[in-house]
């Protein structure tokens, strides 16, 4: 097989999926009951109850700051235990704190959990090993050499240290910051380190120990020649790193406490992102990365040193959409990945040194419950990865073996929660389940209010619903209005492209949730119904729970009244608006303006340029969901302009204003973060914009506003101005405009309030 066309062929594949063998699945239970997913499976002499994986979604300040896990750590993970899940992992666990620099913040403390600063910390991984047996599942730990180049380099401010890579690597974040090379007796302590880990570990009652080999982190940049550029030493050889880890583990665990390693079979820089490895800095350094064949070649040594399973991938950071597979990605993106190390260990007889088949576990947006099983019918892999899946839905596993997969909350693939939470400074979360990490706070079992109330509910969306099912739940009378004649409010054309196939299955949850209660005494529905503040006080009501939204703001611009301007909800509506138009100009790049320029020119064919009058293009989203449309919008030859704004819209022109100074921001720049807002890069005082701005024309049969939305709260004062209940709450877009996670954690917690 040549694995780097069929490499080349999958990358490139990632634009056009629904035309390229990938198709948008549905919660369905065709191959139901699901034998394969529930059958056990040996790992070196332990044996997991069924086949499926809970991923290793990060525990970042889910624990004491002296990286003791806490009770929040403790029941986020019993959560899944109880879910039915065969094993856990947890997120990854640094054991080089004082080597890699970008480990501590000030005052010595951090946000990652630990197992090497003391006897202080074992309780509480002897606590999480208990709960998770408790309920029939085992539990690996995930430990990391540490970040290197992908780390915090604030250390450089706070500590006066620069960050640490396997040689004179730029840091990721901010590419101007240099990461110093590691020495190889720093290695060795790091090597020794992970030692240490795993026999605490051991001695911990946890199960396995499983090692953090992917996405471009420490042990990727020691045993990837995309980052190892070291000429002297053990570990100019790239292999050696991993392998000594290996040995130095198995010298202090024995032979029977399995091994487990997560590897991207590529980066896939190459592939991504071709004739650019030449061209830009710092995708050039990087280009000689690990080819598949060296990587497989590598897992053959890494299973003879006493790896006992892998899980497989593609990318890593500067990629970030693969490690991190977001919504506009396929389901199932790397079954085939997971086929091609399957094969050749089959082919080529390799075996653990317990003389078993090596495991191979398959990763990438598995969560239907047919599409995992199916894999696992076709040999492609020996056990399924679940991360956001378990976030959205601890019991997946239970409701999957139950043949209850109806019930199971799906994930809408946006990383809002789970991953840009903790990047802003969060701790992971889950859009779509308001529990998630909260479990210590927030019973299953929904308490039953004291004093059931007449509740009014005005607005079905996403906000409304969860508010609807959550005081039901607990007793109270509730009547839902809608004014539309639809249920899920904006998600109803925000699930209109195809890449969004993932939130139309969330409406569809959301429909059958209403269906649900539709049944009970206590609730009732009212669509077609627009509320208003009289009625509502000759109800009566005890509370009133207002979710009306938002409302799209159109810009003070010359000619937006004209006849060829329609706003995005109208387009994603009905898409026949736009059937005979050729060329269209998107006003506004946030989230919106951009998923509906990706619809328009991969599923529309039309020729499409989107303004932006910002710095960057989706600001505030989540870099790998950035990334992935960015990029093939950029593969597409959609045009973005940045730092431009619209002076005037005509009937076939859109006229505008771009700055086109050198130091407005690439906007096609998706191998680097965005920083935080509150994250200063010195280098920016050297990089001011300045305004050197030229007047274009672009050529618009139609112009599609996509500016953002305002707060649909008139009705919340008038409300309270007529003291039309005793309770009168805002939440939702209504409060503040956001996303999906907003509206539903706002929601719930006002419910489980009242």
């Amino acid at each position: 097989m040549d694995y780097e066309q069929k490499l080349q062929q999958l990358v490139d594949g990632f634009g056009d999926w629904w035309k390229k063998g990938f198709s948008a699945p549905q919660m369905t239970k065709n191959l139901y009951p699901y034998k394969q997913m529930f059958s056990p499976i040996r790992i070196n002499k332990l044996t997991i109850k069924n086949r499926l994986v809970m991923a290793p979604m990060g525990n970042i300040s889910m624990c004491e700051e002296t990286g003791r896990p806490n009770e929040k750590m403790l029941s986020y993970f019993e959560e899944r235990a109880k879910g039915g899940v065969g094993l856990i992992t947890t997120g990854l666990i640094p054991v080089s704190f004082g080597i890699d620099k970008s480990l501590i913040e000030l005052g010595d403390l951090t946000y990652f959990p630990r197992i090497d600063r003391s006897r202080t910390v074992f309780v509480g991984w002897r606590n999480l090993a208990a709960k998770c047996h408790a309920h029939g599942a085992h539990l690996f730990i995930q430990l990391t050499p540490g970040l290197g180049r992908v780390g915090n380099p604030q250390c450089l401010i706070n500590q006066f240290s620069f960050p640490r890579s396997a040689s004179f690597n730029p840091n990721w974040y901010m590419k101007d910051v240099p990461c110093l090379r590691l020495s190889d007796k720093s290695c060795k302590k790091i090597i020794k380190r992970i030692g240490q880990g795993s026999a605490d570990a051991k001695a911990s009652n946890i199960d396995g120990v499983y090692l953090h080999g992917h996405e471009g982190y420490l042990l990727e940049q020691m045993t990837n020649t995309a980052f190892n550029h070291r000429k002297m030493g053990r570990y100019a050889n790239w292999m050696n790193f991993g392998l000594d880890m290996i040995k130095e583990i198995r010298r202090r665990v024995g032979d029977s406490f399995p091994i487990m390693y997560r590897i991207d079979l590529s980066l896939a820089l190459n592939a991504t992102y071709g004739e650019k490895m030449d061209k830009v800095s710092p995708l050039k350094k990087f280009k000689n990365e690990r080819k598949i064949a060296e990587t497989l070649e590598y897992m053959k040594q890494l299973v003879a040193a006493g790896v006992d399973m892998f899980d497989v991938d593609l990318g890593c950071y500067d990629n970030w959409w693969l490690p991190h597979p977001p919504a506009s990605m396929p389901a199932g993106c790397y079954i085939d990945i997971a086929d091609i190390a399957k094969s050749y260990f089959r082919e080529n007889g390799v075996k653990s040194n317990k003389g078993l088949e090596v495991p191979i576990v398959a990763v990438g947006k598995l969560g239907y419950p047919d599409l995992a099983e199916q894999a696992l019918r076709e040999n492609k892999c020996d056990m399924v990865m679940l991360g956001r899946p378990l976030l959205a839905d601890p019991y997946w596993c239970e409701k999957a073996y139950k043949g209850e997969v109806e019930k199971i909350i799906p994930c809408i693939g946006c990383q809002e929660a789970c991953i840009n939470e903790f990047v802003e400074g969060g701790h992971p979360q889950c859009a779509v389940n308001p529990r998630t990490a909260f479990e210590n706070e927030f019973s299953k079992e929904m308490p039953k209010a004291k004093i059931p109330k007449k509740v009014a509910v005005i607005g079905a969306g996403p906000a409304g619903i969860i508010a609807a099912n959550t005081l039901v739940a607990r007793g109270h009378k509730v009547d839902l209005y809608e004014k539309s004649d639809k249920l899920g409010g904006n998600i109803v054309p925000g699930c209109q492209p195809v890449i969004k196939f993932d939130i139309k299955n969330y409406l569809s949850f959301l429909n059958r949730t209403i269906e649900g209660l539709k049944k009970k005494e206590n609730f009732a529905l009212y669509l077609n119904t627009e509320a208003d503040s009289k009625t509502l006080k000759e109800k009566q009501y005890d509370t009133i729970l207002v979710a009306t939204g938002s409302t799209p703001c159109m810009p003070p611009v010359k000619g937006i009244e004209n006849k060829n301007v329609l706003q995005a909800l109208q387009v994603l509506n009905n898409k026949d608006l736009v059937k005979d138009a050729q060329d269209i100009v998107v006003v506004g790049g946030g989230f919106v303006g951009t998923e509906l320029a990706y619809m328009l020119k991969y599923e529309l064919d039309k020729n499409v340029k989107v303004v932006e009058m910002m710095k960057y293009f989706m600001n505030g989203v989540c870099t790998a969901n950035r990334g992935h449309i960015i990029h093939y919008l950029d593969r597409a030859g959609v045009e973005l302009l940045n730092c431009t704004t619209v002076k005037s819209i005509e009937e076939d022109k859109v006229v505008v204003s771009q700055n086109k100074h050198k130091h407005v921001p690439n906007p096609y720049n998706c191998w680097a973060p965005i920083l935080p807002e509150n994250v200063e890069n010195p280098m920016d005082a050297f990089t001011k914009i300045k305004d050197e701005c030229i007047e274009r024309e672009l050529k618009a049969d139609k112009v599609i506003i996509a500016t953002g939305s305002l707060a649909n709260n008139s009705l919340y004062y008038e409300l309270v101005k007529e003291n039309a209940a005793g309770e009168i709450y805002n939440v939702g877009d209504s409060f503040k405009v956001g996303l999906v996670f907003d509206a539903v954690r706002s929601a719930y917690r006002k419910a489980i309030s009242i």
